[in-house]
């Protein structure tokens, strides 16, 4: 099972939403390449970057930022936040050297896009970010909900070829709460698609039974930065 260490950007600095809240946020690093740096250290493979500002306001505010981040490690870098228009992709994937990237709002307000940008760089560089609230999927940075229910676009998505979804139940992120395990059970009963749980992982004992359910992998955040969780540990076991 694969666990992504979370980097949530914000104003150039890694924060931490409460239930996705851009008015409830607690700083954890003014470096984040630092901390980044530091995920590398300790194991991770891949790092999960966000960029909160763009997702909220559709476009790459964070640049510099995530630069730093790329020249600062090795390992791989999955990105999301604001990217809605193929010159972004091609900034991202080629520019940058980004590894993947997370389409969420476009992924559902232009399915023609997802193709085109599927077809160009394949299903191992695009995965989607489907974001749940209340069994709709959420755009905008979580700002906006869609009528669209989660498992109908999921299976949708399985069908035009997409590989990899980050799945985030809103409700839970943040919150130190525990995955809703009772949304992933429905996925994997109702498709076949590699889905990564993000969203209220709080222990040790989460990240176990998310490995022991068989899913594709998991998101640590919170629960790391108010050290409920041993990166270390968990990356190691």
């Amino acid at each position: 099972m694969l666990i992504l260490p979370a980097i949530d950007l914000k104003d150039g600095e890694a924060v931490r939403l409460y239930k996705g809240d851009y008015n409830n946020k607690k700083v954890y690093s003014k470096e984040p390449e630092k901390l980044a740096g530091q995920f590398e250290q300790m194991g991770a493979k891949i790092i999960h970057l966000v960029d909160l500002d763009g997702a909220k306001n559709g476009y790459c505010a964070n640049y510099e930022t995530i630069k730093k981040i790329r020249e600062t490690v090795s390992i791989k870098i999955e990105l999301g936040g604001g990217i809605r228009d193929k010159r972004t992709v091609d900034m991202y994937l080629n520019e940058l050297k980004i590894d993947r990237i997370i389409l969420g709002t476009a992924a559902i307000t232009n399915l023609n896009f997802l193709k085109d940008v599927l077809n160009d760089y394949g299903s191992e560089k695009i995965v989607v970010g489907v974001d749940i609230k209340e069994n709709f999927v959420s755009t905008s940075g979580w700002t906006k909900t869609t009528n669209v229910n989660y498992i109908d676009f999921i299976k949708e998505l399985e069908k035009i070829g997409i590989k990899y979804i980050i799945v985030t139940d809103i409700s839970k992120d943040g919150t130190l709460s525990g995955p809703n395990f009772e949304l992933y059970k429905k996925i994997k009963e109702n498709t076949n698609i590699n889905f990564i749980v993000s969203g209220g992982i709080k222990n040790k004992e989460d990240v176990l039974q998310v490995a022991n359910l068989n899913y594709y992998g998991c998101i640590i955040g919170k629960a790391y930065y108010d050290g409920k969780i041993d990166l270390m540990e968990v990356l190691n076991a």
